[in-house]
Parts: structure tokens; sequence; C-alpha cells
């Protein structure tokens, strides 16, 4: 939620649209047209912080948590206002040094539609298909994994919006909220990557993060325990 905009669940839902003091935020339409700087520095931060000497792994954290804010700020205000700030790339500001939700600024906020072309438009095809690019130039990653993330981070928000509009009296967000992923998902780039067994999403893919010191199994996770020798075993893609 932009500010000004109406209470919503605030975190990852929320995007700053004045300077941030202290933020060194820049275009991610730099980010995405070669300039791997920050997304490398970005890397080396969540590995340091993790305690992971796999670069993948690190890696594919960093695009996850960056994929769950890029779903949340379009899902969020589509749900409960029926629109959505415009986050082209060369609006949208990134700063890869800060936690969420300080590490995102919007530079305008024109709005488009809530509809699930619009931010399939603006947000999986604008900005998580050249960020997928932009990881594998910096990392040798799956692609499948890091679309095993992409899924995730949207049926994540989905989740934690919904239930939030549901406890706040907002059955029709949370309605909407639900729509809007499904419709999502039913995308070519997202259609694999779950494998639910009953309702809600359980991904095909594995992030990683179980090969983390420490680190263990996703909610969502394709695989049912940890791999035999933990960190040391080999992980799904």
């Amino acid at each position: 939620m932009t500010q000004g905009e109406p209470a919503g669940p605030g975190g990852f839902f929320a995007v700053a649209t004045a300077p941030v003091p202290g933020g060194a935020h820049r275009p991610l339409s730099r980010l995405y047209a070669g300039e791997d700087a920050p997304l490398t520095a970005r890397v080396d931060t969540v590995a340091q912080r993790l305690g992971t000497p796999e670069r993948r792994v690190a890696a594919s954290v960093a695009q996850l948590g960056l994929a769950s804010r890029l779903w949340s700020l379009a899902l969020g205000p589509a749900a409960l206002t029926g629109t959505f700030p415009d986050p082209r790339p060369e609006l949208l500001c990134w700063d890869p040094g800060a936690a969420a939700p300080d590490d995102l600024r919007l530079d305008a906020d024109r709005r488009l539609p809530g509809t699930a072309d619009r931010i399939r438009e603006a947000v999986l095809h604008g900005h998580l298909v050249p960020l997928v690019a932009a990881v594998r130039r910096d990392t040798r990653v799956s692609e499948r994994l890091l679309w095993g993330n992409a899924g995730s981070a949207l049926a994540g928000a989905a989740g934690q919006l919904t239930a939030w509009a549901r406890t706040h009296g907002r059955p029709d967000a949370a309605a909407r909220a639900g729509a809007l992923a499904a419709g999502l998902l039913d995308d070519p780039l997202l259609r694999g990557t779950s494998a639910a067994r009953g309702p809600g999403f359980r991904r095909r893919t594995c992030c990683l993060y179980y090969r983390v010191p420490g680190g263990g199994l996703c909610g969502d996770c394709a695989l049912d325990h940890v791999p035999r020798g933990g960190r040391g075993a080999a992980g799904s893609a």
C-alpha cells in the first residue's frame, strides 16, 4: 500500500512514495538492463546473513524475497481498492542494502486497474521475467527453481492478504485476492509451479532453504523431509 492509501496489511504490502532517509534506491530498470552490481551485493549480503557458503542458495532466497515484495505491492491494493500503483521498472526503485519494506520506493503514483491481466503485465512480465534473467546472470541457479519461487511468493502473498482481510471484516477483498492469485497462477510461466494436494499451494521445486545452516523445509516445499545429509545433500531444483 502506498502512503495515503486506506489501512492495509502493511509489511511487504507497503511501499514508500517519498525518499527513505539514508536509502540508496535506484530504478529496477537499471538492474534489468544489465547493471548487476547491486544484485551481486544483495546476494553477498544474504549469504553472509544466512551463514551459507552456497551462492545459489543465497540467490534463491534473495529472489524469493524480492518476488514477494513485487507481488504484494500490486496484489494488496488491487484486492482492497480495485486499483494498484503503476510499478514500471523505471519508477520502482530498489535499495539492495535495505530490508523490507524499506527496500522499495515508488517515484510516482499512477493507478492501474486491479485486474489479473494488468498485474500479470506489470509484475510478472514487467519485473519477474527480467529479474529471473538477472539472477541467472549472477549465479548458476535453476530457472525452474526461480519460477517456483515466483509462484510460491504469489501464493504466500495471497494467503497473508486473505487472512488479513477476513480478520478485518473484508470478505470482498479476501475473495478478490483469491481470484486474482488463481488467475495469475494460471499463466504459462507459473502454471507448472504447484503440485497442490488438496487446497492450497504446494510447489514442485525446493527453494534450497533447507541447505542453510539451521534451516528447514518451508510450508509449501516439494520435499516431505530434509534430504539425508542435510546441507550436503543435493536439493530439488
